[in-house]
């Protein structure tokens, strides 16, 4: 499977995820809820920490940041 990666000068986390988003559109629901926030079952690690802020997504970014965005999975 690949992984979209995506390049972007945003300043805080919102900003690169619309840079996201916009090059990979369907990503948006795998990822924010009708409110346009992080949904429950999504983590988002900027710099190997965790992010706490699940609404407003304003985590400031520096240019040498690298966010990864984690969905969890369940089975059977």
């Amino acid at each position: 499977m690949t992984v979209p990666q995506v390049e972007t000068t945003a300043a805080d986390l919102r900003a690169a995820l619309d840079a996201c988003f916009a090059d990979h559109p369907r990503l948006r629901g795998y990822v924010l809820d009708e409110q346009g926030h992080l949904r429950e079952n999504v983590v988002i690690f900027i710099d190997g920490q965790r992010t706490r802020e699940r609404q407003r997504l304003d985590d400031a970014l520096t240019p040498h940041s690298q966010v990864y965005i984690l969905q969890a999975l369940s089975g059977g």
